[in-house]
């Protein structure tokens, strides 16, 4: 199984640039920014002793602005691994922004019905299990159980995980009652290709079991900084598989990266991803409506 080491102490992590590179194409209404991570500045919300970074604080109305910034409408926000299962500042963001934002949670499955109804209630719609980054709080061995939690609800599973490890994964994961969202294209090496069994089973996943991608973290799975040629085909290739499952991540605040991005430039990538007006639009807009019950 591929993990992030955890090192004996955890490294701070450089803050998102204030300047963006103006959109490439026009937003269309109710583009939605679809991963992106929320960190307190207040001591109220500990980060895990375990966490593998310490991310400098990235409150909910700086991501706020980021969205009006890059001409996102609408924003899901990420439980982050150094808060583990405490969601309790993801959910206080989301009932400040109840229209605007969504949100996919981390829990254990000991979870009580009540709790599951209060977060779809605040909106929250899927849980992740994040197996690269010491501190998230929960390994695969929960994931059929809070996927029968949460099927009732209408909720997806959201998974970060190293594509190769994926092909080994098919036969539990093919069984789901719930669909699935993969995380950063499947976070691997661009550079391994798109037939690689790690990306083909990830296009499996796709095709199908009505599983889902994030076009997002081209940073985490290319080394050409800063447009990611590498990544082209691969975004392509997943788009091509599955143009109505596919939608966009920002991954705001990019943390736990050696070399800051621009999180406009970023944005403008989906522009050679998905050249077609319609589709890009699909991307950004109509898909994550559907996956994330925005009106």
């Amino acid at each position: 199984m591929h993990t992030i080491a955890e090192l004996p102490t955890a490294p701070y992590c450089l803050a998102p640039s204030s300047e963006r590179e103006p959109a490439s194409f026009v937003m269309p209404a109710g583009a939605c920014d679809t991963h992106a991570h929320v960190i307190s500045a207040s001591a109220d919300y500990p980060m895990a002793s375990g966490r593998s970074y310490t991310p400098p604080a990235a409150p909910g109305e700086n991501y706020v602005a980021m969205l009006d910034a890059c001409g996102f409408a609408r924003g899901v926000m990420v439980q982050i691994s150094v808060y583990g299962t405490d969601n309790r500042y993801l959910l206080e963001v989301l009932k400040a922004y109840p229209e605007r934002l969504r949100g996919v949670a981390v829990v254990t499955p000991e979870v009580t019905d009540r709790e599951l109804e209060d977060m779809h209630a605040a909106g929250i719609r899927g849980l992740r299990i994040n197996v690269l980054f010491p501190g998230a709080g929960l390994s695969f061995d929960a994931m059929e159980v809070l996927a029968r939690r949460i099927a009732p609800l209408g909720w997806h599973m959201q998974f970060l995980v190293d594509g190769r490890d994926l092909p080994g994964l098919l036969p539990r994961m093919r069984k789901l009652p719930c669909p699935g969202v993969i995380d950063h294209m499947g976070h691997m090496p661009a550079a391994l290709g798109f037939q690689h069994p790690g990306f083909q089973a990830e296009r499996e996943l796709l095709v199908n079991h009505g599983w889902w991608t994030k076009l997002s973290g081209s940073y985490r799975i290319g080394e050409a900084f800063p447009n990611y040629p590498e990544v082209v085909p691969i975004a392509q290739a997943l788009i091509e598989a599955a143009p109505d499952r596919v939608v966009y991540g920002s991954d705001w605040p990019h943390v736990a990266i050696p070399r800051m991005v621009d999180t406009g430039h970023l944005r403008n990538l989906l522009e050679v991803w998905a050249p077609d007006l319609a589709l890009r639009n699909r991307i950004l807009v109509d898909n994550p409506a559907r996956l994330y019950g925005f009106a």
